[in-house]
Parts: C-alpha cells; sequence; structure tokens
C-alpha cells in the first residue's frame, strides 16, 4: 500500500509538470526530462561499450598489481590499520554523509534513497589509477578496493537498514550480489597476475605499469562520455541532486583525508584513503537502481550515479594536478637549496685553500 501510494505522489508530480517539450515516443515525461524507451542502437552500444571497458578495466588491473609488492600487500593483510581506517572511511563517513545531505535539501525520498545507496557502495576501481598517479599506496590502495568490495556484501544492506528506513523501507531495495562478485572477481585475477609478473620480472612489470596507467587514464574519461551517450534521455533533473552530486565526492575526499591524518598514517597513504573514500563505484549504484525502482521512480533519480561519478572524477583531477604543481614547486626549491649549499661550499672550500698557501685536501674535494 504505502509504495502504490509513493508510485501514486510520484505519478501527479509527473503529470503537473508535464509538457509537450518531450518527444512522441517518451514514456513517462517530466518537463523537458524524458525517460526514453531503449532502442537497438543503444542496447548494441552498450553491449558492445560494455565489453570493451571490461576488457580494458581487466588491463589495467593487471597493469596496477605491476605496481604492488607482495611483501608489502600481505604486510597491510596481517597489520590492517590502514584498511580499518579506510573501512571506518567507506562505511562510516560516506553513508552518514549521504544521510545528512539528504536531510539537510530535504529531497524527495526516492531521491534520498539513491544519494543513500551510493553512499553505501564500495570504493571504485578508478582510485587506483589516480592513487598511482598521485604517488599513493598502491599496496594499501588495492588492498582497500578489495576489501570494501568484500565487505559490501554484508555492510551494504546493514547501512541501508540503519538509514534507508527513514524514507523507505529497506527490504524494497535490491542488492545484486552477482554483480558485487563479478566485480571482486574482475578485480582479483587480473591484480594477481599483475602482482605475479612483478615477483618474476619487476623490469617488465615496470614498462606494463606505465602504459597500464596511461590506459587507465583513457578509461576514467571513456566512462563518463559513454554514461553521458546512454544516459542522455534525462539530464534535467532536480537541481538540489545537482548541488548533492557536486558535494558528496568533495566531502568524502575531504573527510577521508582528515581521518586518515588523524589516525597518524602517512601523507601518501592519507591520500590513498582519501581518494578510496571518495571515489565510489557507481556502475553498481546504477545496477541496484535499475534493480529495485518503477520506470516511474527511474525517472526522478537514475541520473545522479552519473552525476556522482563525473563529480568524483573532476575533483579527482584536481587533486592530481594540485599535487603534481606541489611536487614540482617542491623538487624545484629542493634543487635550489642544493645549488645554493654547493656554491657556499665551494666558497668555503675556495677560502680555505688561499688561507693554507693553495693546499686542498682530499676531503674537501
Amino acid at each position: 500500500m504505502q509504495t502504490y501510494l509513493l508510485s501514486q505522489q510520484f505519478n501527479t508530480r509527473s503529470l503537473a509538470e508535464n509538457s509537450t517539450a518531450c518527444p512522441a515516443n517518451a514514456t513517462i515525461c517530466n518537463g523537458t526530462s524524458c525517460l526514453l524507451p531503449e532502442n537497438n542502437f543503444n542496447e548494441t552500444l552498450s553491449i558492445i561499450l560494455s565489453t570493451v571497458l571490461t576488457i580494458m578495466l581487466a588491463l589495467v588491473m593487471f597493469s596496477m598489481g605491476c605496481n604492488v609488492e607482495l611483501k608489502k600487500f600481505w604486510g597491510h593483510i596481517k597489520r590492517p590499520w590502514g584498511i580499518f581506517v579506510g573501512f571506518l572511511c567507506q562505511f562510516g563517513i560516506m553513508p552518514l554523509t549521504a544521510f545528512l545531505l539528504s536531510l539537510v535539501f530535504n529531497v524527495l525520498p526516492i531521491q534520498a534513497v539513491v544519494v543513500l545507496i551510493m553512499g553505501c557502495c564500495p570504493g571504485g576501481t578508478a582510485s587506483n589509477v589516480i592513487a598511482y598517479w598521485v604517488d599513493g599506496d598502491m599496496d594499501l590502495s588495492i588492498s582497500m578496493t578489495t576489501c570494501s568490495t568484500l565487505l559490501a556484501m554484508g555492510m551494504m544492506p546493514l547501512c541501508l537498514f540503519v538509514y534507508a528506513k527513514v524514507w523507505t523501507d529497506s527490504n524494497a531495495i535490491v542488492l545484486p550480489y552477482n554483480s558485487i562478485g563479478i566485480s571482486l572477481v574482475a578485480l582479483i585475477i587480473p591484480v594477481s597476475f599483475g602482482v605475479y609478473v612483478n615477483h618474476r620480472w619487476p623490469s617488465k612489470a615496470k614498462i606494463i605499469l606505465k602504459i597500464g596507467s596511461i590506459v587507465g587514464a583513457v578509461l576514467i574519461v571513456l566512462i563518463a562520455v559513454v554514461g553521458g551517450i546512454l544516459y542522455k534521455g534525462s539530464w534535467i533533473i532536480s537541481p538540489k541532486l545537482w548541488i548533492i552530486g557536486t558535494i558528496f565526492p568533495a566531502a568524502g575526499y575531504s573527510l577521508g583525508f582528515f581521518l586518515a591524518r588523524v589516525a597518524g598514517l602517512s601523507w601518501h597513504r592519507c591520500r590513498t584513503v582519501s581518494l578510496e573514500t571518495g571515489m565510489q563505484n557507481t556502475q553498481l549504484c546504477s545496477t541496484i537502481v535499475q534493480l529495485s525502482f518503477t520506470p516511474e521512480q527511474l525517472e526522478l533519480m537514475f541520473t545522479f550515479p552519473l552525476i556522482y561519478s563525473i563529480f568524483q572524477l573532476l575533483f579527482a583531477l584536481l587533486i592530481l594536478g594540485g599535487y603534481r604543481v606541489y611536487r614540482r614547486h617542491r623538487v624545484k626549491t629542493k634543487t635550489d637549496v642544493e645549488k645554493t649549499e654547493e656554491k657556499e661550499d665551494s666558497k668555503s672550500t675556495s677560502s680555505h685553500a688561499k688561507i693554507n698557501g693553495g693546499f686542498v685536501s682530499n676531503e674537501t674535494k
């Protein structure tokens, strides 16, 4: 009965705001925002792109594994302080942030639910690529992504049960455990091969890593573009969701870094935890949303995962750019200091030679 009334509410709102701007074949209209039926082109494009992206993702994770040292990785498993901090960020900070943002902006119940689902998702694999570019701890990054995906099978339903009951029955949300399992397998197998290659042929692993990092950067941009093509039917949605989609990943990056620093982690591990916190598995969120809700409800919510994906990528690139500028400035400053010290040493050596009749000892050469 509750679901029927909720659907009636969404239908009434959609009809009230309906206009003739929508195409004739649109199934649901809300002003100029329309949910279009899937056509053969989109279906074929989706299959082709999904296959290509899956292959590219496997290659990228294989290359990221080439930067993982087995001893260090096992060290994180045996002393999982960094993983534990990441766990608190992933399933503590993110769901709570999603809950608070939904309350503050007073969004519709169905929209609050999609924000919560995004907050409860595990970390995405794109974080591993960005962590490499910002000189993060790759062993920690891979272990955090693996553990969060594995723990998501239990933590996602728990977090949704705690937070989602304010707006809906958590039992109405379908969690695709098969998709989570596939994500876990797609992560572990190529990474394991990469670790093996790094152990047996470290010189070749470095070459593979450089190629894979470039392919990974292309893959991240390609995923955003593909999302824009496949979800072009409903770009005009509530401004509140755009605002939340902007604030949410920024809050995840910032709070993750702050908590990691408070926990006493080193700077490069703080950067790693920050990226693992803010970067969510948006593909998993989209799958959950499409499995759990009716077309009428999807019209109000199904673009949010793409919005989050865009802004999480944008802020990650800003972090990368800021780190690269800082690193270049630090290296330049360090070089200038070394040159100044060399000049001072040469001056002191010269004056010492004059005092001693031109004799220079072997220690100063």
